[in-house]
């Protein structure tokens, strides 16, 4: 590090790297924590700065991205900050329409239906000048957070992401997204493809503006049985990884810690280990032993209280964490929430999940 407080690529220094080294499978003094959607609508100063404009807007503008990412370490001492987009900026960068529908969430207004659509779709290789905003947003971030906590770039997963280009939105079944994966397996690798190509550059573009950490949601993992997830969703998982780290390694860039979360995807947890991420990621229906028995030593688990455990009083919230925490150990381990924090949670309470993680960690440590 530079004398000046600055690290190599001039960001300020890292005062706390306690999430990165648990990431790495380092030991740690604590256990650190962070939670997905940190930066939500259960914070009253969100609701504020998303008032004035439409999401993707928001998404667009640096400046936005960068004050809700900072709200939630105003409030909590959490160990890590993830960047504020969303992961539908890829399917609009490779020429998609997508709106935020209040209430009913995304909308494509012109899914994918035939396989000739998959033509309307824009070079994978456009998408890096498309999501510069993304860039600049991660820059201007770093800069601000002044190395109090380390910086996670993310993206969706080329399957999830296909099921929204071809539901045209969210679905319960996903049945027309599925109907491709049989009736079309040609041309749905051939999405599943032109997806990765997408990732694999815009995640390292996010290393290269100043994420210290990648993670990628494969939030749909769930309407997958294990045969289709280990053909439709496990390559390309696994190549996002390899390609990630070696463009990485071929731009002279330090490597950076990867987590897949892949959510309801227990069946697949030994593959899930084993495809080149340094962290996997739990909901909240697997059970933390099982789990770590399940994919060995090597990797490094993050998870996974059910978010609705913050509905619960302060103290029982204390008490599920403890249990959390036995569970999974004090190595090798992130704490986190199953999935995202919901929009009508107490703020009180996602302080004392947080606090009640630091507290029991240490105690843990010193047993």
């Amino acid at each position: 590090m530079e004398a000046n407080g600055l690290g190599p690529q001039g960001f300020p220094e890292l005062k706390n790297d306690t999430f990165l080294r648990a990431a790495w499978g380092e030991d740690t003094d604590y256990t650190p924590v962070w939670c997905m959607r940190q930066a939500g609508r259960y914070l009253p100063e969100f609701r504020e700065t998303r008032a004035a404009q439409d999401f993707f807007s928001t998404c667009r503008s640096p400046e936005a991205c960068c004050e809700l990412t900072l709200q939630p370490l105003r409030r909590f001492p959490l160990d890590a900050a993830i960047i504020f987009s969303d992961i539908l900026v890829v399917p609009q960068a490779l020429g998609m329409e997508v709106t935020m529908v209040p209430g009913k969430g995304p909308s494509f207004p012109e899914p994918l239906r035939e396989e000739r659509d998959l033509e309307r779709l824009r070079d994978p290789a456009a998408v890096v000048s498309e999501l510069a905003y993304v860039f600049q947003a991660i820059t201007l971030t770093r800069q601000r957070l002044a190395g109090r906590v380390p910086l996670i770039g993310f993206a969706g997963a080329p399957w999830t992401l296909m099921t929204y280009m071809i539901e045209g939105g969210s679905s319960s079944t996903m049945a027309q997204a599925k109907r491709w994966l049989y009736q079309r397996p040609k041309a749905s690798h051939q999405l599943l493809r032109i997806l990765t190509d997408a990732l694999v550059p815009y995640l390292v573009g996010q290393v290269v503006a100043g994420a210290q950490a990648l993670q990628l949601f494969e939030s749909h993992a769930g309407h997958l049985g294990p045969q289709l997830f280990n053909k439709f969703a496990l390559p390309y998982i696994r190549d996002v990884a390899k390609r990630v780290k070696a463009m990485l390694q071929e731009a002279g860039l330090a490597p950076v810690p990867m987590i897949v979360f892949a959510k309801d995807g227990h069946f697949a947890l030994e593959e899930l280990a084993q495809a080149g991420y340094e962290v996997v990621g739990l909901d909240w229906t697997v059970a933390p032993q099982k789990a770590r028995e399940r994919v060995g030593k090597n990797v490094t688990l993050q998870g996974n209280l059910d978010p609705c455990a913050l509905y619960a009083p302060e103290e029982e919230i204390g008490r599920l964490v403890k249990q959390m925490l036995d569970d999974f150990g004090p190595q090798r381990y992130i704490a986190n929430l199953g999935h995202g924090l919901y929009p009508d949670m107490d703020p009180e309470h996602v302080g004392a999940f947080v606090d009640a993680v630091h507290k029991y960690s240490r105690a843990l440590r010193q047993n």
